[in-house]
């Protein structure tokens, strides 16, 4: 069975994440410590302890869940040291987590780099009040009109019944009452503090670029499928203009996913927080086989549901 590795995005946190595993395994404590020393401060005791105020800014939560992520995956690696992935993918900020998994670039580069997108994404909201919208049960174009029309933008592609779209907050409420006039089954205000993944965060989308400029990136050693265009991603060159990009961009989600099924991968583990992406993949792919590790429990029925059905080989 081909597997594809996928990871969480902002808003999967919670306070206690990742303290099973950092107790249970030496190689996701020294992730958190090593966090810890290059971010300067103690980002193990806002995901253990919190507090949650402090948990869900932008600038913590985007390096917590990453950390998390990881500690997940190295978990993982351990109990089943002879796994492979076909493929990694990520929910926007879990984009990051796939490219450093698939060893595009390294762990204190992506940790420094989420901290800053936090950052410049929460200033961006604080510039423009923005809001996001999930519009459901409406075709993915009949919801592109009606953006059209409300002058706001698509900002996820979640599923062919589920799209978000994001803009000011007043174009935003216009957007709802086109979509429930053009038959959506409903459309729910996010509790987010701005709007992501559209122009509102142009702002921050060029703040990054000079981080970004300054890293080296590589070849991922596997596809790693791009929020942007819905493809793997390239040259290191060419990640780093989509990674920018993907800040004002869509989240091709749908078109992702349908890649990995075409390219044969049947497998999905989610690593880290929550398991919010495993249901994404299964609205696209409705036979696709599962897994979440965010736990030691969880992390116990992976590996047990993985060794069943690759026969004992890991």
């Amino acid at each position: 069975m081909k597997k594809a590795m996928v990871f969480a995005g902002q808003g999967a946190q919670f306070v206690g994440m990742g303290r099973d595993l950092a107790d249970a395994y030496t190689e996701c404590r020294a992730l958190y410590e090593k966090a810890d020393a290059i971010l300067g401060y103690s980002l193990s005791s806002v995901c253990f302890n919190g507090p949650e105020q402090e948990l869900t800014r932008s600038d913590r939560c985007q390096p917590a869940i990453f950390v998390t992520s990881m500690a997940c995956h190295a978990a993982f690696q351990k109990e089943m040291p002879g796994a492979t992935f076909s493929a990694a993918a990520g929910l926007s900020l879990g984009e990051w987590t796939a490219l450093h998994a698939a060893g595009a670039l390294s762990f204190e580069d992506t940790l420094r780099i989420l901290e800053a997108r936090g950052r410049f994404m929460q200033e961006a909201c604080a510039e423009r009040e923005g809001a996001m919208m999930s519009i459901i049960g409406l075709a993915p174009e009949k919801v592109i009109a009606v953006c059209r029309e409300a002058d706001v933008e698509p900002s996820n592609f979640n599923s062919p019944e589920q799209t978000v779209v994001s803009g000011e907050k007043a174009k935003v409420k216009k957007a709802e009452e086109l979509a429930k006039a053009a038959g959506a089954t409903k459309a729910v205000m996010l509790n987010v503090a701005g709007a992501y993944h559209s122009r509102l965060m142009a702002s921050a989308a060029d703040r990054l670029k000079s981080v970004l400029d300054k890293v080296a990136f590589n070849v991922p050693v596997i596809p790693v499928i791009s929020n942007v265009t819905g493809k793997p991603h390239g040259t290191p060159d060419e990640i780093r203009r989509t990674m920018i990009m993907q800040v004002t961009s869509p989240v091709q989600w749908v078109d992702g996913v349908r890649r990995f099924v075409a390219d044969g991968i049947s497998g999905y583990v989610e690593f880290g927080p929550g398991k919010v992406v495993s249901g994404l993949v299964k609205r696209v792919a409705s036979d696709a086989v599962l897994n979440n590790v965010q736990d030691c429990a969880t992390l116990k029925k992976a590996v047990e549901d993985l060794r069943i059905r690759e026969g004992g080989d890991g």
